[in-house]
């Protein structure tokens, strides 16, 4: 699936938490700008557009009583999922770079 882009059709995706009629209704004078600094042509000349890297989509089977322990942590658990496997990956890593090659 790398590099194509998917849609779901309307309502198949989860709402998330966002006013986003509220959001759509300020006016720019009703947003507070005073803890965001200013960004002088100096950050413009040397700023670079960095795009995610594109994830894989996998079906794998995972005992219930994991996945229901990470849903209870909130919103979110595909994510927590790939950072423990990251995280487990680097710890392989850092270990032995030849163990899993």
């Amino acid at each position: 699936m790398k590099g194509k882009t998917t849609q779901t059709t309307s309502g198949a995706r989860s709402r998330g938490r966002t006013d986003f009629k509220r959001l759509r209704q300020m006016r720019d004078g009703d947003i507070d700008y005073s803890d965001i600094p200013r960004l002088g042509k100096s950050f413009w000349t040397t700023a670079k557009l960095a795009m995610p890297e594109p994830k894989d989509r996998l079906t794998i089977r995972i005992d219930h009583d994991v996945v229901e322990w990470l849903k209870k942590k909130g919103s979110g658990y595909q994510t927590r999922i790939n950072a423990i496997l990251r995280s487990y990956m680097r710890a392989q890593s850092d270990e032995r770079t030849d163990r899993w090659t």
